[in-house]
């Protein structure tokens, strides 16, 4: 795609070029028909071609060599030194190549009628080459400026892709430790509930390990990893934690979703929102509309010791940033604690994200 896209440019660029110095050549013998003057092909050729011909040396000359090999190169004096030889050599050849073709082909009758000197036709030369000289400098840097931003953007996707896949590796020995550590918990109490958590880790996996390698996976396929591994957290809790979790996302929802962007938020409401000896509860929230997609979860607020080693504490911070990196300008993320210190509260809305409408036959 990137090399259509180059040849494409090209094939533009070339086109420009011929329409544009067609327009040149051709400008004169238009000027002398509307003039009412009657000039043949060869005698436009022969007498009115120089000019543009100067110009067409003079701009090829900067624009193919001096402007790459010099200008660009920051041989500025250079530049300027070459561009003022050309222009000289140039503009004096075609004022001695018209007197030539003047006293050549014209009437010698003509010879005895006096005109302006010699010296203002060749600056008139010199500076409409001087012109040509900055076109050829304006359309190169312009030219230039478009592969360099072109670079930097795909520099810029890079490093963005790079950043996004670092957070990917991180979130998930962070996501497995602390899963483990549920696991761990519930082996010294209840071997069998044990047993159950590692079957439905062992479902989860699958996920972590191959659909968070993709930039964005369908809503649907998300929801389900987010129901398992919330039935997975409940397999360790006591009687005392209430638990309530509503999705209204179609099973087949194919909006298409960053993987793993909403679990450090249900991670941290079950590792601040459960006490072992006071009453808790977690409530879950998700929701679907087109173009928006939001995550509210509320929880009791049980703050942990700062020896409580049953979390990290990155992943917030990687939510963040992967936020900033995934969806700029597309997200709102409002958190924080209720006033009596007992709640804990966090929304995130994902909004213009790129829907898809699964069952199309009933669009029909």
């Amino acid at each position: 795609m990137i090399m259509q896209d180059s040849q494409t440019r090209r094939i533009v660029e070339v086109l420009i070029h011929i329409i544009g110095w067609g327009i040149v050549f051709a400008f004169p013998f238009l000027l002398m028909n509307r003039s009412g003057f009657t000039v043949s092909w060869v005698d436009y050729l022969r007498h009115g071609s120089a000019v543009p011909v100067s110009f067409l040396i003079v701009f090829y000359l900067n624009y193919c060599f001096f402007i790459p090999r010099f200008l660009f190169e920051g041989h500025i004096k250079q530049y300027v030194l070459l561009n003022l030889l050309l222009i000289l050599c140039t503009a004096v050849g075609v004022h001695f190549w018209q007197d030539f073709i003047f006293h050549t082909y014209v009437k010698p009758e003509a010879h005895k009628r006096p005109g302006p000197p010699s010296w203002i036709f060749i600056l008139r030369d010199v500076f409409s080459m001087v012109l040509t000289v900055g076109l050829a400098a304006a359309i190169r840097m312009s030219g230039r400026w478009v592969k360099v931003e072109a670079a930097r953007r795909e520099a810029e996707k890079s490093r963005t892709e790079a950043e996004l896949k670092n957070l990917r590796n991180q979130l998930n020995p962070h996501f497995l430790l602390n899963t483990l550590n549920n696991i761990y918990a519930l082996i010294a109490f209840d071997s069998d509930k044990a047993q159950a958590a590692v079957q439905e880790l062992s479902r989860l996996l699958r996920h972590v390990l191959y659909d968070n390698q993709q930039n964005f996976v369908s809503l649907g396929k998300e929801m389900d990893f987010i129901r398992n591994y919330i039935e997975l957290m409940r397999i360790r809790l006591s009687a005392n934690v209430t638990v309530e979790t509503q999705i209204d996302v179609r099973a087949d929802s194919r909006t298409e979703i960053a993987p793993l962007i909403f679990i450090s938020l249900i991670e941290n409401a079950f590792k601040h929102g459960i006490s072992p000896t006071e009453p808790s509860f977690i409530h879950i929230h998700f929701s679907e509309s087109p173009g928006r997609v939001c995550c509210e979860i509320t929880n009791s607020y049980h703050p942990k010791s700062q020896t409580d080693k049953s979390g990290s504490g990155i992943g917030l911070e990687q939510v963040r940033k992967r936020l900033e990196l995934t969806y700029p300008g597309q997200y709102e993320w409002t958190q924080g604690v209720s006033d009596d210190g007992k709640e804990y509260k966090s929304i995130l809305s994902l909004f213009n994200i790129q829907h898809y409408e699964s069952n199309l036959c009933h669009s029909r």
